[in-house]
């Protein structure tokens, strides 16, 4: 059963290289990130299960490469150790997508080795009910299951934002950053993915994966930080 979750943004501006001289901007981001992933390797998990958005869905092993060249970075990392092992069956194979690369990264700089490590991408227009039945199964796929979970809220915030200014956005990332900080699976499961498309928010289909995992563990959870710059939500929270 899921014993413990780190909600984390997703974007690639998270890595200082690719950031460059902006990287100071999201210092906060990044120590509470440490922060959550510390919560993780210390509830002694079986199983890590990396989730992240992405345009299709897939499985990912422990050690598959992720690259942030496409950002003009020649910077390489691996979910979890690279164990040198051939891929599995069920695995997607190639390399990660965006979101799990940026968990790479997280990993990496936490130096994990608590748990072997699993990865799986949500495609991002996975309907509430496939989110959660897809968490239900993660969620049992061990005895001692933890999940890092990588999403961001709107992208709307701003004039400046990536989808321009939405005067419904700050009421959606208040929602997201409530039912996290809370640890409230019904309220992630509600969130409207229909809105959540219109504001590009791409965490709401790992935070409703993470919601099926959660039905019923009793998790406790704590936001650890919450922001928008460039005007996109950002939250980091932990589950424990």
């Amino acid at each position: 059963m899921l014993v413990a979750a780190a909600v984390c943004p997703a974007p690639p501006l998270l890595v200082p290289e690719v950031a460059a001289g902006a990287a100071a901007e999201l210092g906060a981001a990044r120590t509470a990130c440490s922060d959550a992933l510390a919560v993780l390797a210390a509830s002694r998990p079986d199983l890590l299960v990396v989730v992240g958005a992405s345009a299709e869905g897939g499985a990912y092993d422990q050690g598959t490469p992720g690259s942030f060249a496409g950002y003009g970075v020649d910077l390489t990392v691996t979910l979890g150790p690279d164990l040198g092992e051939p891929p599995s069956e069920h695995a997607t194979g190639g390399t990660l997508p965006a979101s799990l690369a940026v968990a790479g990264w997280l990993l990496g700089q936490a130096r994990w080795a608590a748990a072997p490590v699993a990865g799986v991408a949500v495609a991002a227009d996975l309907a509430p009910s496939g989110c959660g039945l897809l968490g239900a199964d993660l969620g049992g796929s061990a005895e001692r299951v933890a999940m890092l979970v990588l999403g961001d809220g709107s992208a709307c915030r701003t004039l400046k934002a990536p989808g321009y200014l939405d005067e419904r956005a700050a009421g959606f990332d208040e929602a997201a950053a409530r039912a996290l900080g809370a640890a409230d699976v019904a309220a992630l499961a509600a969130l409207d993915p229909g809105l959540a498309a219109e504001l590009q928010a791409a965490g709401r289909a790992p935070w409703q994966v993470l919601a099926g995992a959660a039905e019923g563990a009793g998790l406790t959870g704590r936001l650890l930080y919450e922001d928008a710059p460039y005007g996109v939500g950002y939250f980091v929270a932990a589950w424990s």
